[in-house]
């Protein structure tokens, strides 16, 4: 069998995660080179929010055929993130998607110490720094082990850390002021969503334990999750049909619309199926502020808050 000479997509819809890879840094060149652009720099924010997606599918489902091309992603995704991507693993294919926003799950919405079980524009906004500080242990204890059982593994996730901060060092030595504006703060825009969509997802979800009672109640298993059907989905290949996702994670992003209409729609209360991701934030975060009848209500009773 004569090996494949050129790279080759699982899945030919991934030529939309492709071109969302490509773009990324040509906007960024474009105005390095060329100044600033409100419109350019618009989709260069929000092409960070793509990029991030693909993080995440990347890690579910492999994008590539070869190994070798699978791990140059991981670094082409490193240095457009801004971050290494072996975090995924430790955070949310071994935690979040282990234990689904239950008591165990790290970087669940309802922590006591968090404010209790919430969804408003504080706990969204806060969201990210209260996950990072209990993630970045998790990422350390990980890559300790690494380092001890498997220092192959290791050396490639130490690899990712060099080229994300050596490229920062590289731009921030070429023009400090660029860089930031370019490159760093984008990429903390991006990063921000990645790690706040965890609390769009899944506020005022129910996190509890299935317990017998629990299974006996159709459709509770499934409440532990938010869904959005709007214009998200096509633009951020369907990150919103996230009950989908999480009771079928290897299968492609393009599979899940599909999985949620015949399936998963259908199982879970209508309260936490929801239209657009954009106007549930306004309705939620910024009407709820003033108008109770705006906010969405909690899924779990307040004494399975821990």
């Amino acid at each position: 069998m004569s090996r494949r000479r050129y790279p080759a997509l699982r899945h030919w819809r991934d030529w939309q995660s492709v071109f969302y890879m490509l773009l990324l840094p040509l906007l960024v060149w474009w105005q390095w080179t060329q100044g600033f652009s409100f419109i350019l720099y618009g989709v260069e924010l929000f092409l960070t929010l793509g990029v991030g997606v693909i993080h995440h599918n990347h890690t579910h489902a492999r994008m590539w055929r070869g190994r070798w091309t699978n791990r140059l992603t991981d670094y082409w995704l490193t240095l457009l993130q801004g971050h290494p991507t072996f975090v995924f693993w430790p955070a949310h294919v071994a935690n979040h998607h282990r234990f689904r926003h239950g008591p165990r799950d790290l970087a669940r919405t309802y922590r006591p110490e968090w404010g209790g079980d919430t969804n408003h524009l504080w706990g969204y906004l806060i969201h990210p720094v209260q996950a990072a500080c209990v993630l970045y242990p998790l990422f350390f204890r990980w890559l300790n082990n690494l380092r001890r059982h498997w220092p192959g593994a290791f050396r490639y996730c130490m690899g990712q850390y060099l080229l994300w901060l050596g490229s920062w060092g590289f731009f921030l030595w070429l023009d400090w002021q660029k860089a930031l504006i370019f490159i760093i703060v984008p990429q903390l825009h991006g990063l921000h969503w990645l790690l706040a969509t965890n609390y769009l997802q899944h506020a005022h979800a129910d996190g509890r334990p299935l317990t017998r009672a629990l299974r006996n109640t159709p459709g509770i298993e499934l409440n532990y999750a938010r869904n959005f059907e709007g214009l998200v989905n096509p633009l951020l290949f369907n990150i919103g049909l996230h009950t989908a996702h999480h009771e079928c994670p290897h299968a492609h992003w393009s599979e899940l619309s599909g999985l949620h209409e015949r399936i998963y729609r259908q199982r879970v209360t209508p309260a936490l199926n929801e239209g657009g991701l954009l106007p549930y934030m306004g309705r939620v975060f910024v009407l709820g502020l003033v108008w109770p009848a705006a906010r969405t209500e909690p899924q779990m009773p307040p004494d399975a808050v821990k």
